[in-house]
């Protein structure tokens, strides 16, 4: 008979299988949160089909609809542009306050909460401090409360400045049972903090793990290219909307240079909640500009998962993309991609896979730089591909690690995950290998 943990610590799970929570921004749009999501769901449901799981986050419909996940809203309060006034402030209000027994009675329901993959502890995007940091808080808070285990998988960080959400940050994070990073500068940034993450384990980003599509050979004519509502971070509220314009500028600027010299184009959205007006803008442009243009130069598919995203890309030679699992995307089908970032985490994740000199930044990219190293990726493409094809080999197996995690966290047993088990030896033997390759 297995039993539920009562205390922080506790190796018990319930009867008739641990339950298992998904928590966050899952099924609001973002096609990597839920390839994140997709990825890790995969596994439970193949190692742990005794599982039962549930979900409290942005979109659930889509988690129930899509996924076959029961899911509840992470928020009670829904924001409508209808209302306003006095109204729309109290029921704000009113919803922070029960938000925070709603998310502590679902969390005591659980053995194991999990936060899949995604920028948790990030601000690269705009972000405020009652929004994200606060819902972690409340998550982390919750399960150090009542004893359940909250852990955060391959996640993201990045240097915050404005204090309210870095201290809802790094105290969520000192908060959960277990932590593990994507990326070195994730767990760097979070040990600066102090948030003993000193032997965090570094993983790397979950959608690594996604089977690839048939990939048949591709066309060397066409371009896949992601482009993203981008307005700047959080400290660049002042700015954004000049950033937009600049960063719209380029990208257009590259598509008609594209066209001019016989590429084709796939359109590539990363996040259907924003990105998906901006390219149909941008679709507009490109027909009003070129009245004459010949049907299927430039495409725009209705791309609304992880599958859809790795089946469009398996049609292109080569990816340009703003969003950054556009860019892990790319990556994982050894596309050569260049990566036009808006956080460091473009960085690494190009450093990362031995192409960092193809990481421009959405803040200063012009159409002539997008060209120029364009025409680099093109000379290089063949050499591009073996060197990804290595990395990526590299990063499917260092997944397989974190899973092993995870399995650990849903059963519970004398080798705990994270920090009391160091998994750097056999990722750097796995490091090794790959870069052995790399030089062969």
């Amino acid at each position: 008979m297995r039993r539920r943990a009562t205390r922080h610590g506790d190796t018990g799970v319930s009867p008739g299988g641990p339950r298992v929570g998904f928590f966050g921004l899952l099924g609001s749009g973002n096609i990597g949160n839920d390839g994140s999501f997709e990825a890790v769901l995969r596994r439970l449901r193949s190692e742990h089909p005794e599982a039962v799981i549930d979900a409290m986050c942005m979109g659930s419909e889509r988690m129930t609809g899509h996924y076959g996940v029961p899911a509840i809203p992470l928020h009670w309060y829904r924001r409508d542009a209808a209302r306003r006034g006095l109204w729309a402030k109290v029921a704000w209000l009113l919803g922070k306050g029960i938000d925070i027994w709603r998310i502590l009675s679902w969390v005591r329901r659980h053995d194991l909460v999990l936060v899949a993959g995604a920028g948790v502890l990030e601000n690269s995007l705009p972000m405020r401090a009652t929004g994200v940091p606060y819902a972690m808080f409340l998550l982390c808070a919750s399960g150090k409360l009542v004893g359940t285990r909250v852990a955060m998988l391959s996640v993201g960080a990045t240097p915050i400045k404005q204090y309210a959400i870095r201290s809802l940050r790094n105290t969520a994070a000192r908060l959960a049972y277990y932590r593990s990073y994507r990326d070195d500068l994730s767990r760097d940034v979070m040990q600066q903090v102090g948030a003993f993450a000193k032997r965090d384990p570094v993983y790397t980003d979950l959608v690594f793990s996604f089977p690839v599509p048939p990939t048949p050979p591709a066309d060397p004519r066409t371009i896949g290219l992601g482009i993203m509502a981008f307005f700047g971070g959080t400290d660049d509220r002042r700015d954004g909307q000049k950033l937009h314009e600049r960063y719209i500028d380029a990208m257009m600027g590259f598509t008609h240079w594209l066209l001019d010299n016989g590429y084709r184009i796939r359109l590539l959205s990363g996040d259907t909640a924003t990105d998906d007006h901006i390219i149909a803008s941008v679709l507009a442009d490109v027909q009003a500009s070129r009245p004459d243009m010949p049907p299927g130069l430039v495409v725009a598919n209705q791309v609304s998962s992880l599958g859809d995203l790795l089946a469009e890309i398996a049609l292109v030679d080569s990816v340009v993309g703003a969003r950054y699992h556009n860019v892990v995307s790319g990556l994982r089908l050894a596309t050569p991609t260049i990566s036009v970032g808006y956080s460091r985490k473009h960085d690494a994740l190009m450093e990362g896979m031995g192409v960092p000199e193809f990481a421009l930044s959405a803040r200063t990219v012009s159409a002539q730089q997008l060209i120029e190293v364009f025409t680099q990726l093109q000379d290089r493409s063949q050499d591009i591909r073996r060197t990804l094809e290595a990395h990526r080999g590299l990063k499917q197996a260092i997944t397989e690690q974190q899973f092993a995690d995870l399995s650990r966290l849903v059963e519970p047993g004398i080798n705990e995950p994270g920090g009391s088990r160091d998994a750097s030896p056999q990722i750097q033997s796995i490091r090794n290998t790959t870069e052995r390759s790399v030089a062969l």
